[in-house]
Formats: structure tokens, C-alpha cells, sequence
């Protein structure tokens, strides 16, 4: 079976706000196939002006907190770089980049579905390092 990769209409460069990146990255969550059990919380983290762009980065903590530990152990973060061409003109689409905290592998929301397990794994992680410290 073919699986659809979810994506949305990404906002103009022209129309581009830091609050219009982050309920835009809120938007492109909203569509991962993701348990309800996870919660997550997006912030801005930093604007940076490079030559041929500008870059406005951003992260979603993401974990599980439960009845018992409403304080989950460990938590997993997708970092977001949203880019604006400074040679594309104004009214093309900004480029969203995202990559988890424990990998250097850059994805594209449009060219990659998002997994549930990739969280998993950066919390079990965490959990079984410090369980060995």
C-alpha cells in the first residue's frame, strides 16, 4: 500500500511572521499520526540572517506524562528551521526543514512522514542512560 505523506499549504515569504511559523509547524503536527498520549509544547528559539537567507528556528518538546508521573522522564525535541530565499521572489512559499534532537538527518515534511517511534527511541534512550548513571 502507497502511504500519503501529510504536508500543508506553507505560508508566503511575503506574509511570514514568527507566530505565523510556529501555528504553522502546530498545523503540519497536527497532521502526524501520532498517539494521543503524547503532548508537546512548540517555541521560537532564535532568527538568523545568513547571505542568501533568512532562518527562523524552532522546537516541539514532546512526552508522555501519566496520572503517576505527570513529570514524564525524559522528553524527545524535533527541531524546525523554517527559510526564507532572499532570491526567490516574495510570494513563494517559505522551506521547512526538521530534524530530531538525536540525529543530524535533515527532513522535509513534504518528502518524509513523521514517526511516532522516532520519539520513542530518543526517550528510551535517554531513560536507559541514565538508568546506567
Amino acid at each position: 500500500t502507497k502511504h500519503v505523506i501529510k504536508n500543508i499549504p506553507w505560508t508566503a515569504a511575503k506574509n511570514f511572521t514568527v507566530e505565523t511559523g510556529r501555528q504553522q509547524i502546530e498545523e503540519l503536527i497536527s497532521t502526524w499520526d501520532i498517539h494521543e498520549s503524547w503532548l508537546h509544547h512548540s517555541e521560537f528559539l532564535e532568527e538568523e540572517e545568513l547571505k542568501d537567507s533568512k532562518r527562523y528556528h524552532y522546537r516541539a518538546c514532546w512526552g508522555i506524562p501519566t496520572c503517576r508521573k505527570p513529570i514524564p522522564r525524559a522528553t524527545a525535541s524535533v527541531y524546525f528551521v523554517i527559510v526564507i530565499s532572499k532570491f526567490k521572489p516574495d510570494t513563494a512559499p517559505v522551506e521547512v526543514f526538521y530534524r530530531l534532537e538525536s540525529s543530524r538527518l535533515i527532513r522535509r515534511p513534504e518528502q518524509c512522514q513523521f514517526r511516532e517511534k522516532w520519539l520513542q527511541d530518543i526517550i528510551e534512550n535517554k531513560i536507559v542512560c541514565t538508568e546506567r548513571l
